[in-house]
C-alpha cells in the first residue's frame, strides 16, 4: 500500500511537473504584457504598467495583421465545420466504395508536414495562376485543418446511437428537421471540439502561411518578421487576449456539455 501511494504522488508530482513546464511559456507571455519596457525590445522587466492595454492598437501594421488573422481564422473555420461535419457524418455514419482511400486520406494529411503541404499548395497557386492574398491563406487553412475537424466530428458520430435518428423518422420527421433536431445536437460537442481546433490552427499558422500569403501579411508573420527589431508589448496584450478568449470558449463548452449531460 505505501508503495502503491508512493507512486501515485510521485506520478502527481510528475503531471503538475509537466504542467507547469507547459504552461511557463503563457506565463511568461501574459507577464511580459505588463512590462513597463522603455524600449521596442521586450526581453527584460522593468516594473508593471497598464499602458499596453490602452494603446493596444497603436501599431497600425500589427493591427492589420492581427485583423487579418483573424478574419482568415474565421472564414476558414466557419468552411472547414461545414465540409468537416458533411465529411465526418459520412465516415461515421455509412459505407461507401473508396471508403478506406478517403480515411486514408484524412489521416494523411493529418501526418503530412506543414512545410511539405506549404510547398504543394504553392505550386498549386503558381500553376493556376492565382495571386497569392488572403484568399489563398484562407484556402489552404481550409485544406489542413479539414482532417482535424473531419476526424474529431468522426469520432463523435460513430458514437450517435442510430435509434435516435430512427425515432424521430418514426414520428414523421423528413431527413433535414431530423438532422436539425436530433443528429445536430448529439453531435454538436465534437463540431465545436473541431470549430475551436480549426481556429486555433489558423489563427497561428506560419510555415503553409508564410509560402502561400504573398504580400498579406498575417500575426505570425508579423511577429517572426519583427524579431530582428524587437518585439512590442502589445504582442504580448494580443496573445494574452487571445489565449483567454480561447480560454473562456472552452470553459463555456464544458459548462454547457455538462447541462446537455445531466438534463
Amino acid at each position: 500500500m505505501r508503495r502503491g501511494r508512493l507512486g501515485d504522488r510521485l506520478l502527481h508530482g510528475y503531471t503538475w511537473l509537466v504542467i507547469a513546464w507547459l504552461s511557463a511559456p503563457i506565463a511568461v507571455m501574459i507577464l511580459f504584457g505588463f512590462n513597463d519596457t522603455p524600449s521596442k525590445s521586450n526581453t527584460s522587466w522593468h516594473g508593471f504598467t497598464l499602458k499596453w492595454y490602452a494603446q493596444l492598437f497603436a501599431i497600425p501594421d500589427l493591427t492589420e495583421a492581427l485583423w487579418n488573422s483573424v478574419v482568415i481564422a474565421l472564414v476558414s473555420t466557419a468552411i472547414t465545420v461545414v465540409l468537416g461535419t458533411m465529411l465526418g457524418l459520412a465516415l461515421g455514419r455509412h459505407r461507401f466504395r473508396g471508403q478506406g482511400a478517403t480515411n486514408f486520406l484524412v489521416f494523411a494529411a493529418i501526418s503530412t508536414p506543414e512545410l511539405v503541404m506549404g510547398a504543394s499548395l504553392l505550386s498549386l497557386f503558381v500553376s493556376a495562376n492565382l495571386p497569392r492574398d488572403a484568399i489563398t491563406i484562407t484556402i489552404a487553412h481550409v485544406l489542413f485543418s479539414l482532417s482535424f475537424v473531419t476526424v474529431t466530428v468522426r469520432a463523435r458520430v460513430v458514437t450517435l446511437d442510430p435509434s435516435l435518428e430512427e425515432a424521430a423518422k418514426d414520428l414523421g420527421a423528413g431527413p433535414w428537421a431530423t438532422f436539425r433536431q436530433v443528429t445536430l445536437p448529439s453531435i454538436l460537442p465534437g463540431v465545436l471540439a473541431g470549430a475551436m481546433l480549426a481556429f486555433a490552427l489558423s489563427i497561428d499558422d506560419y510555415v503553409v502561411t508564410s509560402l502561400v500569403n504573398g504580400s498579406t501579411l498575417t500575426f505570425p508573420l508579423w511577429i517572426v518578421g519583427s524579431v530582428k527589431t524587437g518585439i512590442p508589448p502589445q504582442v504580448n496584450v494580443m496573445g494574452t487576449l487571445i489565449f483567454g478568449i480561447g480560454v473562456l470558449i472552452a470553459i463555456a463548452n464544458a459548462v454547457a456539455a455538462r447541462r446537455r449531460v445531466r438534463a
